[in-house]
Parts: C-alpha cells; structure tokens; sequence
C-alpha cells in the first residue's frame, strides 16, 4: 500500500522529465527499478557520492592527525581545508538562492514530509545560539590572538554567514525536489553535508581536547606533552585577568554544545534534499500538513504529561545546578554522584513504562502503516537507532566491566543499574517512536469490523461501485474523513498517545541538557574507567556521549511529530 496515492518515485532522467537536458542521467521504463539502479555509475548519485565520501575520508584523516599529531601539520591544514570547503558551500548556496531557484521547472514538486516545524523551529533555536556564540568565539580569538593561529582566528567569520546563509536554505527550501542542473545541485549539497560532518566532527575533537586536560588535573596523569599542545599551548596561552576575556571564554564554553547539535541536525536536513534531487510526485497529489500549535495540546486537553514532565524538568534543572556545585568540592563530590544517579534512576523506569502503554495503545488503535519510499522517515529511523547505539555501547561496555571487575560499593551498583535502565528504556522507546512514525496518520484498518458483519450477516452484501470505493480510498489518504467515529478512530487512544508523547518529550529534554552542557560522571566515575584503563575509556565515552546527546534531540523531535499527528 502506498500511502501516498499519485507519488512516483521517478528519477528526473526518466522520459517524463526528459527535457532537463542532462544526457548523463540514464533512463528508466519501469519507475519501480529506480532504487535499484539508483546507485549505478550512470551520474545520477554517483559522482556526488563518491566526492562526499572522498572529502568527508581527507577531512577526518586532517582532523584526527590535528589531535594526535598536531606537531606534524605546521601549516594549520584542516582548518584551511574546512575554510575551503565552507566557502565552496557559500558559493553554491548563493548560486542557488539567487539564480538558479528563479529559472523555471527548477522545482516543479515538494516533499511535504521534509522540514517539518518541530524541526525548523528546533534548527532555528540551535542558529541563534550558534551566532551568538561566533560572537564570543570571536572576542575570545581575538584577545588571544598572539598565541592562536591566523586560520583559527579567521574561521568564524567565514563559519558565520556559512551558517547564516545554510539556515535560510533549510528555511526556506529544505522541502524543494530539485529538477534542473542535478548533478551540480547533487555536488553543492554533498560538499555542504561534508562541511557539516567535519565541523561537527572537530568540534567534538576540541571539546575531546578540553574535558582530556581537566582530567588531566583531576587524576593526575602522566601523559605526553602532546596533550598541552593540543590545547594550543594552553599554559602559556590563557585569558589575561581583563574581565572580557573571561566573559569571552565563559560564554564560548556554555554555548558549545549547540554548535555541535546544529551541524548535525542540519547535516540531516541536506542529507534529504540531496535524496530529494529528482524526485518526482504527481500534480494532482496534496499532502495535508498539520501545524504545531499551543492548540494542538489545548484541544486534545494533555494535562497529566504536561505536569509530570514538568516535574521532571524541574527536578533535573535542580540536580544539573547541585551536581556542577558540588562535583568540584571534594566533600561533596559523592553527594553529587549520587543526586545525578537518584536522578536518572527514578525518571528512566517511569519513561520504560509510558513507552510500553504507548506500545500497547498503538495495538489497540489498529492504525495501517505506511508502506513505500519515504527519504525523510527512513532517515529519522536510522538516525533513531544509530544515535542510540552510543549509549548503548557504553551500557554493555559497563556491563563487562561489571561481570569482570565486579560492582565494588554503591557507586558501581549505581552505575550498573543506571547502565541497565539506559539499556532498556531506550529500546522501548526506540519502539514507540518507530512504530508510531509508520503509522499512517488518517487510514485505520478494518478488518476485524469486516469479518464481524461478514459473520453475522452473511447473506447480505451491499455492493459498492469501483469509482465511489476509490474516492472514500483518496479521501482517507488525504485526511478528509467525515467523521471520528467512522475512521476507526478511538479518542482515549488519541489522549493517551499525546499524554505519552507530553511526558517524553519533556523528560527527554531534560536528558539532553544534564550531559550536553558538561554533566559527565562516567569520566571521573565508573566501573567501565576501572576494567578498560583511562585512555581506552576516555575515547570510549567521548564517542559515546555526543551520540547519546544526539538520540535525545532528536527523539524529541519525531516525539513531537506523534503528538501532533496522534
């Protein structure tokens, strides 16, 4: 069943696009062989995927020998290859928005499943504190210039109007099937998207950097000299007293983590227009979209998960304040484990149970599941699963650490348990949210009610014509039901769904903000640092803990998405 009636899922080299005069694309008869064929060398994909994995592999290759041989290039060669590359992506985007989007039948078809509002408005947020950090980045660069590199130095204010100008293109185009000059739009998207991963991949690298020289302090480790240096000689380069400084680095460190969240969110979006390049969908097909408002919560009367996600916000803004308080006060430092551990213990095994009842309502519900090619919810799913395996990973990387070395105390006991629910709650939330994105928001399915009258009724069978069967088909496709009660639709399960979605959503939130703004106690607590060894387990949950950061955000996202759409 495909629940868009009328989507084709042509490529553009098809005979019906034939006239964009790209010789390179080659055609198809069947549109049904399109994802098959889509990745041989025919110019379609190809080209623009083999130079994104070629730029992201170089790129990668730079930023790693920055941090573990930052001596070896003298010449500040990522920084320049990344400057490279977002002044490529500002050409291009500048390109596109002023000429190439004004010729005709440039984008003749919109995917209505891309850039939804939840995400926009999200991006948007992430946008604005970005630019206000390169506001600090800058006035912090600039009052350590004399010990920063020149590249380094210069990068914000190209990664500004980089941003700036990628914003607007989301913005405003992120839903656009592009039809002409393919594989230059094909291109310009690729380098943007690598752009996105390798700046967020050094940013990562330098908050790496940061939290490996405060446990540097803290544990007292011998390590080489390579570490200070990847600091940018940060023993002999430090904010001067002046109080501007200060202000300069403080707001640098406490902005940081949206940086990193808007490149891969925004890397996310692109990743969809480039898969959108060329898709076709039928004139006649119009996808009714619903907008995120305070009335979408006022009329369904969520109540009870709006109160207890706000518990749950309050109660992890407390916590967040006591544990950065008391973490650094040596007589405290065992309270502050043990608020963030009470903490997560109590609000995990909550959040397991509302996404088993949402589990269960969705059987109930009997909503049908949408079937077909759909870029933007295939990607949301693999970003789901991918994004948790980081947490995932340090769980069972616990785990074995536990079997082996044993829980010794209360700490490790904690830290067992709060490794476990991890485990759990979120494979059961991964199932809700994947389950609830492919349940199609309108079409319910019936058969129970058809074998029902089929059993008491046998005799009597009402015939219905083939023209009147298709057009109650389209009308359930396109949202235009003529009434709740003869869809299928049940209103508790509705409620409960929203009241679900309410919960999580806040409770999510909250998950996101204790480890994105430096709340880390698997660095300086833990049963993985006694079995692996610090170094094995710092790279471990440095790998881990920006996945995890990621899965929240976006959870929240596709949870806002079944709240609107329950």
């Amino acid at each position: 069943m495909n629940p868009d009636p009328g989507v084709t899922e042509l490529d553009s080299s098809s005979p019906a696009n034939a006239q964009s005069g790209e010789s390179s694309d080659h055609q198809i008869q069947d549109p049904e062989l399109d994802p098959v064929l889509v990745w041989v060398p025919s110019g379609r994909r190809l080209i623009s995927g083999l130079l994104g994995m070629n730029v992201v592999l170089l790129g990668a290759a730079l930023v790693a020998g920055q941090a573990f041989h930052p001596e070896g290039l003298k010449h500040q060669e990522p920084q320049l290859f990344m400057l490279l590359l977002m002044g490529v992506s500002v050409v291009w985007m500048l390109w596109y928005l002023l000429w190439a989007r004004k010729q005709p039948g440039i984008c003749p078809h919109k995917d209505h499943h891309a850039g939804g509002i939840t995400v926009i408005v999200v991006l948007m947020l992430f946008a604005a504190f970005s630019l206000l950090l390169y506001i600090f980045r800058i006035g912090y660069l600039i009052s350590m210039k004399d010990c920063k590199p020149a590249a380094k130095v210069f990068s914000p204010f190209i990664e500004a109007p980089f941003l700036a100008l990628q914003t607007y293109l989301l913005w405003a185009h992120s839903k656009d099937c592009i039809h002409r000059h393919k594989i230059i739009t094909r291109s310009g998207l690729m380098v943007i998207l690598s752009a996105d991963l390798l700046l967020w991949l050094n940013a990562v690298t330098e908050d790496t950097i940061h939290e490996e020289i405060e446990l540097e302090k803290e544990d007292k480790l011998d390590f080489s000299n390579t570490t200070s240096d990847l600091a940018d000689n940060s023993t002999f380069c430090q904010c001067s007293a002046s109080a501007a400084c200060l202000i300069f680095r403080k707001g640098f460190e406490i902005l940081y983590p949206f940086n990193m969240e808007y490149y891969l969110m925004a890397g996310c979006m692109i990743y969809v227009m480039w898969k959108n390049v060329g898709r076709r969908m039928s004139p006649g097909h119009h996808h009714v979209t619903q907008k995120l408002t305070l009335g979408v919560v006022y009329q369904g009367g969520v109540i009870y998960g709006l109160v207890f996600g706000a518990l749950v916000l309050v109660a992890g803004v407390v916590v967040f304040i006591l544990y950065q308080v008391w973490v650094s006060q040596q007589q405290l430092r065992l309270t502050a484990f043990l608020i963030f551990y009470g903490y997560h213990l109590a609000v995990m095994p909550v959040m397991s149970l509302c996404s088993l009842a949402g589990m269960l309502v969705h059987r109930f519900e009997r909503r049908a599941n949408e079937a077909g090619h759909n870029p933007t919810r295939s990607l949301d799913v693999l970003l789901l699963v991918a994004a948790a395996l980081g947490q995932l990973a340090l769980s069972y990387f616990s785990l074995v650490a536990a079997l082996a070395v044993g829980t010794n105390g209360l700490l490790g006991d904690l830290d067992l348990s709060y490794s476990l629910l991890s485990l759990l709650e979120l494979i059961l939330q991964n199932i809700f949210i994947i389950e609830g994105l492919h349940r199609h928001p309108n079409l319910f399915a019936k058969r129970k009610d058809k074998q029902r009258s089929s059993i008491f009724k046998p005799k009597k069978k009402v015939a219905v014509p083939i023209q009147e069967e298709r057009k109650t088909a389209v009308s359930l496709l396109e949202g235009n039901t003529p009434a709740q009660e003869h869809d299928g639709k049940k209103p508790w399960t509705k409620r409960a769904i929203q009241e679900i979605c309410a919960f999580l959503i806040l409770s999510n939130v909250m998950l996101w903000v204790i480890p994105a703004f430096g709340v880390h106690p698997q660095f300086e607590n833990g049963l993985g640092k006694q079995f692996f060894g610090f170094s094995a387990w710092f790279v471990l949950v440095n790998l881990g803990q920006p996945l995890s950061v990621f899965y929240r955000m976006h959870s929240v996202g596709a949870l806002m998405e079944l709240l609107i759409s329950a």
